[in-house]
């Protein structure tokens, strides 16, 4: 993303390495909270690496040590005197969870330091949340009156919905290893590892057949929100549709021959 002289200010960072795109929160200063701008962005970014086909893996984060994400900035929303602007703004958290269920592509939250409310929730709406010892996490809505109701969502989806509503009912602040315990910590690390442990989990995925996960990835999202009766017919259709293309062409040559497949997409 670029920013121009009229442009509004460049608050999420976008780079791609080795197959793998780094979006950045970079709002240092407010512990990377979400502004509507930010939330904007951010949509931008998930659509920018969906198109990308250079792009096999998403990895998120927030600039410096401090937070991942602390939330919602509540003293800098623009829109808070509009009712109906402020609604369409918020409107771009849920299209942003949309668009990462719906990406054909793996995606990690690199976490370090606080990720409370919102910001809880971008990070359980990755398919891996990959935490430093020093991360906290909790969804704090109570304590102003509010409820976080578009992060049900991620929250139910990363754990067993009471410990869900434990979380929201008690507004607890939760460590990154009880937050292993509770099955939304994917990979536990160090502050000194988190990058190391990030980048191998990222070039890992990015060796994955592409064509797969476009397919497969959303399917899996998708078969959460269905019955079984609804479910099972789709993923046959899928199935046929998987089976048909060169990547699955290449992987089952590539395990015939006992060597490493190489992806044509």
């Amino acid at each position: 993303m670029t920013e121009s002289d009229d442009a509004v200010p460049l608050e999420v960072r976008y780079a791609v390495q080795h197959h793998v795109a780094w979006v950045t929160i970079d709002r240092e200063a407010k512990r990377n909270a979400l502004s509507f701008d930010t939330l904007e962005q951010l949509l931008d970014c998930f659509r920018r690496a969906d198109r990308d086909r250079d792009v096999r893996v998403v990895v998120l984060t927030g600039a410096g040590d401090r937070a991942f994400c602390a939330g919602a900035d509540l003293g800098g929303i623009r829109g808070g005197a509009d009712p109906e602007q402020a609604h369409a703004g918020r409107g771009n958290l849920a299209a942003l969870f949309m668009q990462m269920y719906q990406l054909g592509k793996p995606t990690i939250a690199r976490v370090q330091g606080y990720a409370l409310a919102g910001g809880f929730g971008l990070a359980l709406a990755c398919d891996f949340v990959v935490a430093s010892e020093q991360a906290v996490f909790g969804v704090p809505e109570v304590n102003v009156g509010l409820w976080p109701y578009m992060i049900t969502i991620p929250l139910v989806r990363s754990m067993r919905p009471k410990d869900a509503l434990d979380l929201i009912l008690t507004a607890r602040r939760v460590s990154a290893s009880e937050g292993r315990e509770l099955g939304f910590v994917s990979r536990l690390t160090t502050a000194a590892e988190l990058d190391s442990t990030v980048g191998e989990l990222a070039s890992h995925l990015a060796t994955r057949s592409p064509a797969a996960i476009r397919l497969g990835r959303p399917a899996f999202y998708r078969a959460l929100d269905q019955t079984s009766t609804q479910a099972l017919p789709e993923l046959q259709a899928i199935l046929s549709i998987a089976t048909s293309t060169p990547d699955a062409a290449e992987g089952v040559t590539a395990f015939a021959e006992k060597r490493d497949p190489v992806w044509p997409t």
